[in-house]
């Protein structure tokens, strides 16, 4: 199996995002493969003194980890908490079936695609050492790409609650990655401060 070809396989499907956004060197790009192609680079710098590396599965999980996201929009179920839990829920599954159907036809294992899709809804989450890395991954991801335009839309007191649960959320070396992560600005700012 070539990691390459899944890897294009997951951008190719997630370049049907309509939500853009525009990268540190001024590109707009589709927002789910900006964030697919962020995670692997934040898997690789949370890995690194890691004595195993990431496994095929963990990296095509954290590629995948907004594969189609769009496709069921957060608007489509009720607001507040039992919504947005539940939206979440079918998304993690939605994501791992789509991940079948995108990573089957170019040659990958199907038990590879199988793990993959257990990491992907984050199955057994303080368990599993991949799972973990993964959801180190997810949260470095959201504070680099979404944390910012959250604080607006949202305001400073519910972000914090947010980042708070966030970081709970994460180990120790994904925690250390965190400030790198987090663009210059407010959202950074909010981190620090919570850090400290």
């Amino acid at each position: 199996m070539r990691l390459t070809e899944a890897f294009e396989a997951i951008d190719e499907t997630n370049d049907a995002d309509p939500s853009q956004l525009t990268t540190g060197d001024g590109r707009r790009v589709p927002k789910a493969r900006w964030q697919g192609e962020r995670a692997t680079v934040w898997l690789q710098r949370r890995c690194a003194d890691d004595p195993q590396r990431p496994s095929d599965a963990l990296e095509l999980a954290a590629r995948a980890h907004h594969l189609c996201r769009f496709e069921i929009p957060r608007t489509s179920y009720p607001a507040g908490r039992a919504g947005y839990l539940r939206w979440r829920r079918d998304e993690k599954r939605h994501q791992a079936t789509r991940l079948r159907e995108v990573l089957g036809p170019v040659g990958t294992p199907s038990e590879i695609v199988e793990r993959a899709g257990e990491i992907v809804q984050k199955l057994e989450l303080g368990s599993d050492p991949e799972v973990q890395r993964f959801e180190d991954v997810v949260c470095l991801v959201f504070c680099e790409t979404e944390l910012d335009e959250l604080l607006e839309r949202i305001g400073p007191d519910k972000v914090r609650d947010a980042v708070i649960k966030t970081a709970a959320k994460m180990s120790p070396a994904g925690l250390a990655l965190l400030p790198e992560a987090t663009p210059e600005g407010p959202g950074r700012t909010l981190v620090m401060s919570l850090l400290a």
